[in-house]
């Protein structure tokens, strides 16, 4: 009771309210980043073990278990960013993309073309249900994953889109991906995500769209071979949409 009573003396100075409430908002701020992701849960164990063991620690005074949390501490701060490592470069790439000398910077004119020719495109690939998978690149670069397919450096064209992803062509089982307005390259292999997806009729082009999009703030827009839909995968989430809401997509994909 006398430890209770101390503690909310100590309370009284300002700056331990102030220590109280950084530390709330920096769990608060990790909880949010990894919302929605696998590591969550993970999080959500060690933090309950955490609390648990100095629970443990306050109440018994037990000298052995207090020296093995010691020595623990070294190990756990390592072994989080390794657990943790796609989600922190998620979220330091928010971070970057939030600095205003960072942000893309495109040309309206040259964007709206491109916008234009993708749509002309992706509407003739849905009616005849051809499978297509087109990424866009945002401020992250893409570097990786163009050095993995067959480099183009070609204009934006709704007629290379259509040739490119033509059935049983050597190049129409990957994605294209556009950088700087132009088409960077084809054939490109990306990651799959891991998470399940509650559509039973997403496959493979729709799971590498959603994966690239969890890696980099890509946007990533999918032509369904079996049914034709048109689906849009950004920031790990996919959507089904006509080609009105995708023109706006884009336009705002565009938009500095």
């Amino acid at each position: 009771m006398s430890e209770i009573l101390l503690s909310l003396s100590r309370l009284q100075d300002w700056r331990n309210l102030v220590d109280i409430a950084l530390v709330s908002v920096i769990f608060y701020v990790l909880l949010q980043l990894f919302r929605g992701t696998q590591a969550v849960q993970l999080l959500r164990g060690i933090l309950v073990i955490a609390l648990i063991a100095a629970i443990i620690n306050q109440m018994v005074q037990l000298t052995a278990f207090k020296w093995l949390l010691a020595n623990s501490a070294a190990v756990v701060l390592v072994a989080i960013p390794v657990i943790f490592q796609p989600e922190l470069r998620r979220a330091l790439e928010r971070v970057g993309r939030s600095a205003p000398l960072l942000m893309r910077r495109s040309d309206d004119a040259v964007s709206q073309r491109v916008i234009n020719e993708v749509i002309i495109a992706v509407e003739q690939m849905s009616e005849r249900r051809t499978g297509a998978l087109i990424v866009f690149e945002g401020t992250t670069g893409l570097g990786e994953f163009i050095s993995r397919g067959v480099p183009l450096d070609a204009e934006v064209t709704s007629e290379l889109l259509t040739t490119v992803f033509f059935p049983n062509t050597a190049l129409h089982d990957g994605a294209v991906i556009i950088a700087l307005e132009r088409i960077a390259a084809a054939g490109c292999v990306l990651p799959l995500t891991q998470r399940e997806l509650s559509d039973s009729q997403l496959g493979t082009r729709h799971r590498a769209a959603i994966g690239v999009t969890e890696q980099a703030d890509a946007l990533s827009v999918v032509v369904s071979e079996e049914t034709g839909n048109i689906s849009v995968a950004r920031n790990g989430r996919i959507l089904r949409l006509d080609s009105g809401r995708l023109r706006t997509l884009l336009s705002d994909f565009y938009r500095p």
